[in-house]
């Protein structure tokens, strides 16, 4: 028999939180971000649950092709660009749009040949301080890109560090406004976060991700309480022994939790090989049967242990999520110190994942 821990990808959640974003953007276009295997979700397994989008935002050229093999045909966003020149021929091939955001990625594309325009988003750093040109040197790098017979449409994009919290976009809208205003094309700006709190981003196209798969963009479960996101991913296990504990008694490596009265210990089948944060505290939240109870002691690389003094009926074989429909991934990813988005583009390989 395998191990019980498995993930379920639910479909209908996906389909559902899309039309939710369109809902948010009705003037925009949606470029659905499935980046880090579509956040750990699978990108094969997510595109049924995607097809109604305009197109997919991918970080790498082997994503963009496996894509195009699973039979989407719209667009695909390459969203750090390219790497070296012998990319632009799988971009060529492909019909891939592309980000542009140094000199040298226009270099090699002024310089390459090839059998039609590919379509790029300039990225102009308006203060994240990562990738692309600072608003005094746009115009001139997009007048550049407008005279390379190699590009054909130009999209303005710029991506914003601080949407999910107090200091918000205006001070870098304020720079893409600078950088931008005598400029034509259509703009692509807001992230997830964007999407909900900053109506004026929206523009031609937006760029949500973390909202597709029904987790916060904030890390804060309640920051979407007021929406009707569904988690596209739980994963379960299952209580495999019980342990009953005596004052003082101690659980896990390191002997890091103590019994203060008599316990019942459940251990589960999930661990930190399976992509659960070894760094999850006692108390981290976790669902037994239904009934919401916690983590006690370490994480330890295939099996956690879980409070079931107040779950008499609980023992092995019972049910537990580890997060998903009913425990937020937001909720778990906070008590770690961590994002939801760690925590989901963490499962790994050796997990049985289901589509349902």
């Amino acid at each position: 028999m395998p191990r019980p821990i498995s993930a379920a990808i639910d479909l209908t959640a996906l389909a559902h939180n899309l039309a939710t974003i369109r809902s948010l953007v009705p003037q925009s276009k949606i470029w659905s971000i499935v980046k880090a295997n579509a956040y750990g979700h699978g990108l094969a397994r997510v595109l049924p649950g995607l097809r109604k989008t305009d197109g997919f935002g991918v970080l790498d050229l082997d994503a963009a092709i496996k894509l195009r093999e699973l039979g989407w045909a719209g667009p695909i966003l390459l969203l750090e660009g390219f790497f070296h020149a012998t990319d632009l021929e799988g971009i060529d091939r492909y019909s891939l749009t592309t980000i542009i955001h140094s000199d040298e990625q226009l270099q090699m594309l002024e310089a390459t040949r090839l059998t039609k325009p590919v379509n790029i988003q300039l990225k102009m750093n308006t203060g994240m301080n990562r990738l692309g040109y600072r608003p005094e040197v746009y115009p001139a790098a997009w007048q550049r890109a407008r005279a390379c017979p190699n590009i054909g449409q130009i999209t303005l994009m710029t991506h914003f560090s601080d949407a999910d919290n107090g200091r918000g976009v205006e001070y870098q809208m304020g720079e893409f406004e600078r950088g931008a205003k005598e400029l034509t094309g259509p703009r692509c700006l807001a992230n997830s976060a964007a999407v909900l709190w900053h109506a004026r981003t929206h523009a031609n196209w937006v760029r949500p991700g973390i909202l597709l798969y029904g987790a916060s963009p904030s890390g804060v479960a309640a920051a979407l309480a007021n929406h009707s996101f569904l988690p596209a991913m739980t994963l379960t296990s299952e209580i495999v022994a019980v342990q009953t504990l005596a004052p003082g008694d101690t659980v896990g490596y390191g002997s890091s939790y103590k019994a203060e009265k008599p316990m019942r210990i459940g251990v589960v089948a999930c661990g930190y090989a399976d992509g659960y944060p070894r760094a999850a505290p006692s108390g981290t939240p976790i669902m037994v049967d239904h009934i919401k109870t916690q983590l006690v002691g370490r994480v330890s690389m295939d099996m956690i242990t879980v409070d079931l003094t107040a779950l008499p009926m609980a023992g092995i074989g019972s049910k537990v999520q580890l997060w998903g429909a009913e425990l937020s991934v937001d909720e778990v990813a906070q008590a770690c110190g961590t994002v939801g988005y760690e925590l989901l583009c963490a499962l790994a390989p050796r997990v049985s994942v289901c589509v349902v």
